[in-house]
């Protein structure tokens, strides 16, 4: 027994002895020491050096040993005094070397390691399978030795390439060098490191390993106060540095339009919906309120379309008035259309289809002429009268049939006796060739002022002959029974589209129905609060004015001005269903200090939040998912 355990004991010797010399010589050939380090390099947007941007290396072996500069005003950046381990280099490199990338596949970011046999310039350029430069990058002068360039898989333009395989070439003192690469899609963002040293403790297939310290951050690039351009926040994980490098840095700036307050386009008469009677009943006093108040909760109507009855008798019950006069008296304007003349005056002699004839031109005239009086003998008097809604197509219910010819006959002949405002041709599609022939007829262009129309299946766009003519374009009627959530946001999108084509008013079809901006019950829809985002705060009166270049992708905006006030309203719809998006606007010469949301979303009506500050003329503001927000000024 005691020579077994003399045995033991001296095999036991031969195993310290054996790693005691193993680890001497590990230490001897892989020493690891603390050094500091200086780390330098660009920050840029597409192709614009952003100034007054945040770098901050963090150590992630200690993460309250925090570096950080501000670039200049040519988005340089340096960092000095990095503390980190580092194993040096065994020898200097006696010729140039472009190593493989790590990780390689990548799906975010990758290193490009290359060693210099001379002090000299540096540069990296990522070609894609086509050979087309996708990414050129200038390391700058960089000393002899081994060096690491960050690639973050985005291009030139600061957006991320598509997956597939690249092709990167460095080119350093007149030689240059090529390799391969992958770039896949998905992964975590994190930049793989390669394995160093390792101990094996036994032959056995179990065996431990210590990685050798090595100097690994998480850098995160961000905006301040005086930063431009305004950047997305950027944070890239697990950034290695084992000497004095460059690191330059791609980032995306947050898109930048800008409010010409000098550029007008078209005054905003207003916005509103129809009460339609005997088809659908009267609206409540508090109904009215809702629709026409500008408080919160409510929408901020101003213009109500109401509907000229062929039968005479139905004026006499003064059933429209109470409406009509309480709309005005809320500040709103009212204005009717005829969907037929009386049955006797139509080639039909019923109050379906048919046209008006010749013969009964002067008598319709009187008719709508009437009507009119009679608002106004009673105390409500109308800002316009239609001649016809909807003279273009065939439907089953009241109406009657107009060619462009016959529009312009009446028009030039027998509209000046209406004695109001006349509104033409409110084709079910905006169709220009009815408008068109009015607005070419001098005596029948002289006789209208608002070129009125429908968009259902098309119509909605720029109108360029009417405006030349100095007419206003009224959108008059439009609905959607879809009440989705993707519905009321193209609602939402439509009347953005309709102030974009130069629209002077947009109205809806009913205001109180299931679908409109008021449902049955009385209460302000997810439609009645995204309309509200206009309504209610860009009021008769303002102007719309130029805003550009177009806002990135998911975002629309509308800009108005207040016409008799420096006030100035910005209307912000976000279509992205996941993500809330950040825009910079810019509104030169508007002595603006700060804007007051208000946001309608799935979970907010109007909801009013904190101000945003405009410093310099300059304001960053995000906008909600799927959403409509709008800006007003103070």
């Amino acid at each position: 027994m005691k020579k077994i355990l003399l045995k033991y004991r001296s095999n036991q010797i031969r195993l310290y002895v054996f790693l005691l010399f193993y680890l001497i010589q590990d230490l001897c050939f892989s020493q690891v020491y603390a050094q500091t380090l200086s780390v330098t390099g660009t920050v840029t947007a597409s192709t614009t050096a952003v100034q007054n941007a945040s770098v901050t290396f963090i150590d992630n072996s200690d993460t309250t040993r925090k570096y950080f500069d501000l670039t200049d005003v040519s988005g340089n950046y340096q960092i000095d005094g990095l503390l980190t381990s580092i194993k040096p280099q065994d020898k200097i490199p006696t010729k140039f070397e472009l190593e493989q990338n790590y990780p390689n596949p990548f799906s975010s970011s990758t290193i490009i390691p290359y060693a210099l046999k001379q002090h000299t310039d540096v540069y990296v350029t990522i070609y894609d399978l086509l050979g087309r430069v996708v990414r050129k990058m200038d390391a700058g002068v960089q000393p002899i030795g081994s060096h690491k360039m960050l690639w973050d898989g985005c291009n030139n333009f600061g957006h991320r390439v598509a997956a597939g395989i690249y092709f990167y070439r460095i080119d350093a003192g007149g030689e240059s060098k090529v390799r391969k690469m992958l770039y896949t899609v998905g992964g975590n963002g994190l930049i793989s490191l390669p394995q160093t040293n390792t101990i094996r403790l036994s032959k056995a297939s179990q065996s431990a390993s210590v990685s050798s310290q090595v100097g690994e951050f998480k850098v995160l690039i961000e905006n301040t106060s005086s930063s431009y351009p305004q950047i997305i926040s950027k944070q890239i994980d697990n950034v290695v540095i084992l000497g004095d490098t460059t690191i330059n840095f791609t980032v995306s700036s947050i898109p930048e339009a800008i409010v010409y307050l000098d550029s007008v386009h078209q005054y905003i008469r207003g916005f509103g919906g129809a009460n339609i009677l005997q088809w659908r009943p009267d609206m409540t006093s508090d109904q009215v309120r809702k629709a026409f108040g500008t408080g919160p909760s409510q929408i901020g109507f101003s213009i109500l379309r109401l509907r000229v009855p062929y039968d005479l008798t139905e004026w006499s019950m003064s059933i429209q008035l109470p409406t009509a006069k309480l709309v005005q008296s809320l500040g709103g304007i009212v204005f009717a259309s005829p969907w037929t003349p009386p049955a006797a005056m139509k080639t039909s002699n019923n109050i379906v289809g048919g046209a008006l004839k010749e013969s009964s031109y002067a008598g319709y005239a009187a008719h709508l002429k009437s009507f009119a009086d009679y608002m106004s003998d009673h105390g409500a008097p109308l800002y316009a009268i239609s001649i016809q809604n909807e003279p273009d197509i065939a439907v089953t219910y009241e109406s009657c049939d107009w060619s462009p010819s016959q529009m312009v006959k009446f028009i030039s002949e027998n509209a000046p006796s209406i004695g109001t405002r006349i509104i033409a041709p409110e084709s079910f599609q905006f169709r220009r060739p009815i408008s068109d022939a009015i607005l070419n007829d001098s005596a029948a262009c002289a006789n209208l002022d608002i070129v009125g129309g429908h968009i259902y299946g098309g119509g909605l766009g720029p109108y360029p002959l009417a405006v030349s003519k100095g007419k206003e374009l009224w959108m008059t009627e439009h609905l959607e029974l879809d009440t989705s959530w993707t519905a009321v946001l193209a609602t939402g999108n439509e009347i953005n589209n309709c102030m974009l084509a130069g629209m002077n008013a947009y109205v809806w079809w009913y205001i109180v129905r299931f679908y409109g901006p008021i449902s049955e019950d009385g209460e302000v829809t997810k439609r009645g609060y995204f309309m509200s985002q206009f309504a209610r705060f860009v009021r008769p009166g303002y102007y719309r004015v130029e805003c550009r270049p177009t806002p990135q992708r998911h975002i629309f905006v509308t800009a108005f001005k207040d016409s008799s006030s420096s006030k100035v309203i910005l209307v912000v719809l976000n279509t992205n269903s996941s993500s809330s998006i950040q825009q910079t606007f810019t509104i030169p010469d508007g002595n603006i200090t700060a804007l007051t949301p208000y946001t309608t979303s799935r979970t907010k009506n109007c909801e009013q939040a904190g101000d945003v500050t405009v410093t310099n003329g300059s304001v960053t503001v995000t906008v909600e998912a799927s959403s409509i927000t709008t800006f007003v000024s103070h």
